[in-house]
């Protein structure tokens, strides 16, 4: 097959060639943006689920929602090593500017700008000139306190964009990486904005430990976002994933090749771009048979194992590398931390710093009580891979 025409596109973040089996979360998202958007209730969404599920891809598709039903809208990726108010003072910045800027003047967005200024100076933090002169609002926003001062900023900013008859969105990727306080603050903001009914609203995406992390933040998020699971495609739309593209294209798949590429990528769809990739470079002819699928999927492992994996996989401690090499032992199901400290030959206590430090990292998360599993899908298989001999 000609590889410029090659419909798949594996790559973090990237838009699939066809959407499918999300339909239902996105008309969720709408109606949330629709009800905000005419000062009415309504929950942000918090997207959780493993990596390669499309999380961010989902929380891009609710920006460009936001945007057409006339938002101003943002994304951002949270990140370990910088705070929530480093990172949110730039694109608000540019938020309440744009704001300032239209065609009638607002007292409202120029107060906001004002409260973002006192924000970053109660803060310590360096945002640039705000440009026009603008003082800070002194006594808003500017008390050092991350909880109170992001609530009066978000009511600053949901009262300019009311002033302007529009709306904000915050979408906000890998919120897991936040620091407990910096979650509790968010949450504590969001609760502010609902209780004054204000046109703000966050979105956010995360692996499965953000649902504990929130509650132990503020007792009360689960009364202000909504957790919708996002899993692997069904079997139907993981089909429909690899078979719409190439049928654009004038391609078709056996039976039997769809069959195997759904079973070896469980559905996830990061997997079946990698897999419909490389399966397509690898035929010759239409329609793409069962002996191209094995041909291919060694050349997808290989890719994955010298990126996808092995950019995790280096991110570990040795210690933290034979731990997750006594649960590959166990496969992807969830385990017992005194299973997997058996099979490392040690006590369980001897391993739970390893086993926190690798939750904190996005490797592990928590389904139950002293239990691991895997974040990552099919992690599992690749330590069997690149750890045989490990004891």
């Amino acid at each position: 097959m000609d590889p410029v025409r090659n419909p798949f596109s594996p790559g973090a973040g990237t838009p699939p060639p066809a959407f499918v089996g999300r339909d239902p979360l996105l008309r969720r998202a709408e109606v949330a943006l629709q009800r905000i958007l005419s000062h009415r209730s309504a929950k942000g969404l918090i997207l959780v689920g493993l990596t390669s599920v499309g999380k961010t891809v989902l929380l891009f598709r609710v920006r460009e929602q936001a945007e057409a039903a006339g938002y101003k809208a943002l994304m951002l990726e949270c990140a370990e090593d910088k705070s929530l108010a480093e990172m949110l003072l730039p694109p608000l910045r540019q938020i309440l500017l744009s704001l300032d800027a239209m065609e009638q003047l607002s007292v409202k967005a120029r107060r906001g700008l004002r409260v973002l200024k006192s924000f970053a100076s109660g803060l310590k933090l360096k945002i640039g000139d705000l440009e026009l002169g603008i003082d800070p609002e002194v006594g808003s926003a500017d008390s050092g306190d991350l909880e109170a001062d992001l609530s009066n900023l978000f009511e600053a900013v949901g009262e300019a964009a009311a002033d302007r008859k529009t709306a904000v969105a915050l979408c906000l990727d890998e919120l897991q990486s936040l620091s407990e306080s910096d979650l509790g603050a968010l949450i504590m903001a969001v609760h502010r904005i609902a209780q004054k009914q204000l046109p703000l609203v966050v979105f956010g995406a995360g692996l499965p430990q953000i649902v504990a992390k929130t509650g132990r933040s503020k007792s009360y998020a689960e009364r202000l976002f909504e957790f919708p699971d996002i899993g692997p495609l069904s079997l139907e739309d993981a089909r429909e994933a690899l078979n719409g593209p190439v049928a654009q294209e004038g391609v078709a798949f056996t039976e039997e090749a769809l069959d195997e590429i759904v079973r070896i990528t469980e559905g996830y769809p990061y997997f079946l771009q990698q897999w419909g990739y490389e399966v397509w470079n690898s035929a010759r002819t239409s329609p793409i048979d069962l002996a191209t699928v094995h041909t291919a999927s060694r050349l997808a492992v290989e890719g994955l194992d010298e990126s996808y994996f092995r950019v995790r996989f280096d991110r570990l401690t040795p210690r933290e590398k034979t731990y997750l090499r006594a649960m590959a032992d166990g496969g992807a199901r969830p385990q017992r931390s005194g299973d997997i400290a058996e099979r490392m030959g040690v006590k369980v206590t001897s391993v739970a710093p390893v086993r926190n430090s690798l939750i904190r990292k996005g490797m592990l998360y928590s389904p139950s009580y002293g239990e691991s599993a895997f974040t990552v899908p099919l992690f599992d298989q690749y330590m069997l891979r690149v750890m045989p001999d490990w004891r």
